[in-house]
């Protein structure tokens, strides 16, 4: 079309008639959006579904060229939608043409790229109890690229001196970073999302996303995205998507046309969730509370996607695999899982990982009851009650993460109070169908800070970062928390827990990425918990091996992780004042071992009659 404008006036007015005859409306003045933008070849599910969106585009027969067969048209009340499944078995990666008709005539068409997968990707693998997962959100992380800060095209621009705003953070910020999180033992990074959401304030969160096939700007790209993966992947880390099922920002371009009445959930006024989420597995509960809880809006800025219409949920699918593909992803963590029809999430999970078998899909499940929380992993014979299987093979273990906050703020224990919280928590663990594959953390983006909530007790970050070490599950820890930063989010609201990383821009005082840089106090927190890590890397007893616990007793507390060939002891004390823990009632597991080595300080242990404990402090041994 360049090349037509530039010699426009070098033709005569009956060659132009003959142009515009042989070049009918273009497929791009027709056609505003397709999705997915393109597909792989060789899928275990030969089924795609492409959307395509323009004026009036249901008017149009579609076909396909390269002999592909058209399994399904669907139109909705919405003209402006064509939903066109093919089928691409034994398609090899090639570029398809649509064609589109009206009354026998080819009107435009649009090529479409089926693209080679990597090698052997169906067979990734994912994330797991060898893992340590580092949480951070982008925005608040490190400024890589302070020219993306705003973009024309959205509406909120950068301004770091707004506590909600836009602050700058951005991949090229992560990328920059790597070795400093490698430096602390985490192998996995999860990152809060970072598709498009171009609400006009609080969009750094980007939980209201309104584009979910493209990263913001303000991010970076599409292929920075993947250049974070693939540059990860070089240092032996995996990344993980924050995926969102339930709901899209008010902004999406979707809800300015939408394709149709059930896309989303609506109500004839507005309707918020209740967030009472025990109502879906409550066998007494009314209909209408199940129908507030599951189709209810998050908040009024995200409206709640209508999983039960298969048009939908083959779109979000879709979008999810596409992402894997594209971005050479490791695995998901599911924001909101439960507040979108169960029956709807299974399948969805389902589909993930008949895909991809050793992929890792973590859900959000935000409650305190080990039953309510055991039921949405896969396979849970809490779930199979009421046969139900979920297929999500991991959950996020809330019931530990308000106990560490607690219970290492409580000296004097009661029958109930102090580290019998813990071992009443992995007391329940028969409920669960695979303890190893939960995620255990002491906070994340939504919740209380932890050193807010120790107010910034060195002793007690310890305490709380040597029992994620050491625990069943996937250990996940915050951005920041491991140099001592907090926030409080009583008082200063979402924006107090999520700070700017120190030395993440240009012209902070001090920069916590280096050593150099770091004020006394960050570097005590940081290099505890880099020895605390690094060491965890290297022992399968605290990855997959057993445990064995103790009842606590004078607010202490002792249990072990072993294999075959290695065992580790752990010993918590709570108290204010040391305590002396006599060794004779833990002989079942210390069995024939001697001696025990702090993985710490490297001092050695005698376990043959008691072990003496400093001030709210633990020991993890080695047994030798």
């Amino acid at each position: 079309m360049k090349n037509l404008k530039t010699n426009f006036l070098k033709h005569s007015f009956y060659e132009l008639i003959l142009l515009v005859l042989l070049f009918p409306a273009s497929a791009k003045a027709q056609i505003q959006k397709v999705e997915p933008p393109f597909w792989y070849a060789g899928m275990k599910n030969p089924e795609l579904q492409i959307m395509f969106y323009g004026k009036n585009i249901a008017q149009y027969e579609a076909s396909v060229s390269n002999n592909v067969a058209i399994k399904n048209v669907e139109k909705t009340e919405n003209p402006n939608y064509l939903f066109v499944t093919i089928n691409t078995k034994d398609v090899k990666a090639s570029e398809l043409t649509f064609s589109f008709k009206n009354k026998n005539k080819v009107a435009f068409k649009q090529k479409y790229a089926l693209k080679e997968r990597r090698a052997n990707s169906a067979d990734r693998k994912s994330y797991d109890a060898s893992d340590l997962m580092y949480l951070i959100m982008p925005d608040r992380f490190a400024n890589g690229n302070p020219k993306n800060d705003s973009d024309a095209s959205l509406t909120e621009k950068g301004n770091r001196q707004d506590p909600s705003g836009r602050h700058g953070g951005d991949i090229e910020g992560i990328i920059k970073n790597l070795d400093y999180i490698s430096s602390l033992g985490a192998t996995t990074i999860w990152s809060t999302p970072l598709c498009e959401d171009n609400d006009k304030q609080h969009s750094y969160h980007t939980y209201g996303q309104s584009d979910v096939y493209k990263i913001d700007s303000r991010y970076g790209t599409n292929d920075d995205y993947a250049r974070l993966s693939a540059e990860m992947h070089k240092k032996n880390m995996k990344l993980v998507m924050d995926y969102v099922t339930n709901h899209w920002g008010i902004t999406h371009w979707m809800m300015k046309d939408i394709p149709t009445k059930t896309w989303f959930n609506q109500f004839e006024t507005f309707t918020q969730t209740h967030h009472r989420r025990e109502v879906i597995t409550d066998i007494h509960a009314s209909k209408i509370d199940q129908e507030v809880c599951v189709d209810g809006w998050f908040v009024p800025s995200m409206p709640d996607l209508n999983l039960r219409n298969t048009l939908v949920a083959k779109y979000l699918t879709q979008n999810a695999i596409w992402w894997i593909e594209f971005a050479n992803l490791d695995g998901f963590r599911v924001d909101t899982y439960n507040y979108s029809d169960k029956t709807a999430m299974a399948n969805w999970a389902k589909s993930i990982t008949d895909e991809y078998p050793n992929f890792n899909i973590v859900g959000e499940i935000w409650m305190h009851n080990q039953a309510n929380l055991a039921f949405w992993q896969k396979d849970s014979k809490v779930g199979s009650i009421e046969n139900y299987n979920s297929n999500l093979p991991s959950v996020m273990d809330f019931t530990l993460q308000s106990q560490i906050t607690s219970a290492f703020n409580e000296n004097e224990p009661s029958w109930d109070s102090g580290l019998i919280k813990f071992y009443n928590n992995f007391a329940m663990d028969f409920l669960y169908p695979n303890t190893n594959n939960i995620l255990v953390f002491a906070e994340n983006h939504d919740t209380d800070r932890m050193n807010e909530k120790f107010k910034y007790d060195l002793p007690k970050y310890k305490l709380a970062m040597t029992l994620l070490a050491t625990v069943r599950g996937i250990p996940q820890i915050y951005y920041g928390s491991e140099i001592g930063m907090g926030g409080d989010k009583g008082k200063g609201g979402d924006a107090d827990i999520r700070q700017d990383f120190p030395g993440g821009w240009a012209g902070d005082k001090n920069n916590a990425f280096t050593k150099e840089g770091r004020t006394p106090e960050q570097a005590a927190y940081f290099d505890f918990s880099s020895k605390l890590f690094n060491w965890r890397k290297t022992n399968e007893a605290v990855h997959f091996g057993k445990m064995t616990h103790y009842i606590p007793e004078n607010n202490t507390y002792v249990y072990f992780r072993y294999t075959d060939k290695k065992t580790v002891m752990v010993v918590f004390n709570n108290n204010a004042k040391e305590q002396v823990v006599k060794t004779n009632r833990f002989k079942e597991s210390i069995k024939n071992f001697k001696s025990g080595k702090d993985v710490i300080t490297g001092k050695t242990f005698d376990l043959a009659t008691e072990i003496t404990l400093e001030p709210k402090s633990a020991l993890v041994l080695e047994l030798q």
